[in-house]
């Protein structure tokens, strides 16, 4: 990956311009015209030197207003990079615009529930969704298994084999407990502890729960090239800047001197512990299970019916390239905000997308089980939800602890559901080993 060139320096340019009378008027019309500070989006300097500027102006001094609006509005942030140098963020047009259309669709989830979120369905989204994030999250770290093998593992609670299922069922537990935990202030055991459970059986003990030491050489490669992309803080500093996380993390609204939206505290938090980098493996998953437990503990619910990572996996590089710019001007996090505000807006859509396929499919088993009275009323949702699963599926095997899973249930309930369903014949009972399981009838849609 190309690092993006560095933007040319403020200081110089300004100091250029005050040296003639022309200069100083240049740089004063300039000021009088504010259209120039949004021109062409949030750009970074790798990307605005390419775009035309306006007539009579170089592309360096287009910069230099821009980024004197940018530093006028700028929120300092609590943090420091390596030389000590602060964070700090603003919140452009686009940004508030993006946080609306984000709480608007929590806003429209809310009043939808009954209707769109069926809530005797909810439990099998939210077990979907779960699981596509604990996937895809270890796929960007390198996790190569197929998601339907994955997913089997994960229903029927299989003892992962490999090395990338390890890394998918750590990740699965992982999003489990940041459920757990959403109502406990974040302190440094939580992380060291949410690290260990996505590194368990994966790192030695000796790196699972812990901080990297001096002796470890940490650095972020992209390994399509072996470019070297960040080197993180030096280990002795990262007590500290936990803490630092941690505090930030914990300050109530009312406590902060200037207010941060919930959803761009998230994500400064994801891009914090990523910047710090604090373990030796782990720290893009544990980066990533924060940013959920954030907004969790604020009452975005929406937020555990999608997968960030499935999109962020689309284009890893635009995801690396946010982190890069950030780092090559004057570390702006504007530029990861609204990277992940882009993120969060695209598994939103993908999210109501799938809900009204996965809504439709369900109509059609119930139209032809609606055919069949007799059967259709002797049927609870969850049966029917299998059903749907069934028809695609011939001769795919379902176990007990595989349903209670998929549904949040109850052993007894989901053994209930599987028994009924053989018993009308519609999947088959076999014993296998010392467990039973339920097959698909290769000839299932005849059934109806």
């Amino acid at each position: 990956m190309k690092i993006p060139q560095k933007p040319p320096k403020i200081k110089e340019l300004t100091d250029k311009l005050y040296k003639t009378e022309k200069g100083r008027l240049v740089l004063n019309e300039l000021f009088q015209q504010p259209e120039l500070v949004r021109r062409g989006g949030y750009l970074h300097w790798d990307q605005l030197q390419h775009k035309p500027a306006p007539e009579g102006l170089t592309p360096e001094y287009l910069w230099l207003v821009i980024k004197l609006g940018r530093r006028a509005s700028a929120q300092i942030l609590p943090f420091v990079d390596k030389h000590q140098q602060a964070f700090d963020f603003t919140v452009p047009d686009g940004v508030q615009y993006q946080l609306y259309e984000i709480d608007s669709y929590v806003r429209k989830a809310l009043k939808t529930t009954a209707a769109v979120l069926d809530t005797s369905q909810s439990d099998v989204y939210l077990v979907d969704s779960l699981i596509e994030e604990a996937i895809t999250s270890s796929q960007l770290e390198g996790a190569s298994t197929t998601r339907k093998v994955a997913k089997t593992m994960l229903r029927e609670q299989r003892q992962p084999t490999t090395v990338s299922e390890q890394m998918i069922f750590n990740n699965y537990r992982a999003m489990q407990f940041i459920r757990e935990i959403k109502d406990e202030d974040l302190s440094v055991e939580i992380l060291l502890e949410l690290q260990r459970i996505l590194t368990e059986k994966i790192l030695a003990e000796t790196e699972c729960g812990k901080l990297r030491t001096a002796n470890d050489e940490i650095h972020v490669w992209d390994h399509r090239d072996g470019t070297l992309l960040h080197t993180p803080p030096s280990a002795d500093e990262l007590k500290l800047r936990l803490k630092k996380i941690c505090e930030f993390a914990n300050q109530k609204e009312h406590e902060q001197k200037n207010f941060i939206h919930p959803i761009v505290k998230a994500i400064i938090l994801h891009f914090m512990l990523a910047y710090d980098h604090p373990f030796v493996d782990g720290n893009g998953r544990t980066a990533r299970a924060l940013f959920y437990w954030y907004l969790l503990k604020k009452q975005y619910w929406l937020i555990e019916f999608i997968s960030i990572s499935r999109t962020i996996k689309k284009a890893p590089a635009k995801y690396a390239k946010a982190f890069l710019y950030t780092e090559t001007d004057e570390n702006d996090v504007t530029y990861f905000i609204i990277h992940q505000l882009n993120t969060i807006l695209e598994s939103i859509d993908a999210f109501y997308i799938y809900l009204e396929k996965q809504q439709q499919e369900i109509k059609q088993v119930e139209e032809k089980l609606a055919k069949q009275q007799a059967i259709y009323k002797k049927l609870n949702y969850r049966q029917i939800s299998l059903l749907k699963h069934a028809f695609k599926h011939p001769a795919y095997s379902y176990s007990i602890e595989g349903h209670r899973l998929s549904h949040n249930i109850t052993y007894d309930t989901a053994r209930t559901d599987l028994l009924k369903l053989s018993k009308l014949k519609l999947l088959n009972k076999e014993k296998i080993g010392k467990a039973f399981a339920f097959i698909v009838p290769a000839d299932i849609k005849t059934k109806f």
